[in-house]
């Protein structure tokens, strides 16, 4: 029965993801993404002044080849998980992304849960590595966890409902002047640190 229920739960997910896609015009794809009420929007994560690397659609993974690749440059801006998961080295999550809602705004999401219909989060997981670097301005980790060190190298990084377990540290004062939280708690330390 619990095994019914995660699928039903991924199902949801998957689907909800899907229902905001875009037709693909021009050679870029449009899409939205599942966020509750309380999530950034254009006025609470300002879009940064270039122009974004590339404008995606949601990339589903459950596997770490599949993570990597899906946070890389080329990747997609908004990046699910739909189960715990572990990596053993340090993870780099770079480039510029657009989601191109009924207002584009420059976003990159890891959201590390399940939702159902409603957008009520249904289950939360973590990433397990050592360290993950923020590259991609406008981030947010939403929904869950991740276990080791976060360097923030990027503005406006935001999380929601999760969180980080182990210490966060931000690059320049106004990498942590633009961080913002909502119901997200950080288990060490928040202060400025140079990339190691």
């Amino acid at each position: 029965m619990k095994k019914v229920l995660t699928i039903a739960a991924a199902l949801a997910l998957v689907t909800g993801l899907l229902a905001g896609c875009g037709a693909k015009k021009d050679n870029t794809e449009a899409s939205t993404a599942p966020t509750t009420s309380t999530a950034p929007t254009a006025s609470t994560a300002p879009a940064t002044s270039k122009a974004p690397d590339a404008v995606t659609t949601a990339s589903i993974v459950n596997d770490p080849a599949a993570f990597e690749k899906a946070i890389s440059k080329d990747g997609t801006w908004i990046i699910a998980i739909l189960g715990d998961m572990t990596i053993d080295h340090d993870l780099v999550l770079e480039g510029d992304f657009m989601n191109k809602a009924a207002t584009p705004v420059s976003e990159r999401k890891l959201a590390f849960y399940t939702q159902d219909e409603n957008r009520k989060i249904t289950a939360q997981f973590t990433l397990t590595a050592p360290k993950l670097t923020v590259k991609s301005p406008d981030a947010r980790i939403q929904g869950g966890f991740f276990q080791g060190d976060v360097y923030v190298d990027a503005p406006n990084f935001y999380m929601q409902d999760g969180g980080i377990k182990g210490n966060l540290y931000f690059t320049k004062q106004e990498y942590k002047d633009s961080y913002k939280v909502k119901d997200a708690t950080v288990s060490g330390v928040t202060e400025i640190k140079a990339l190691q």
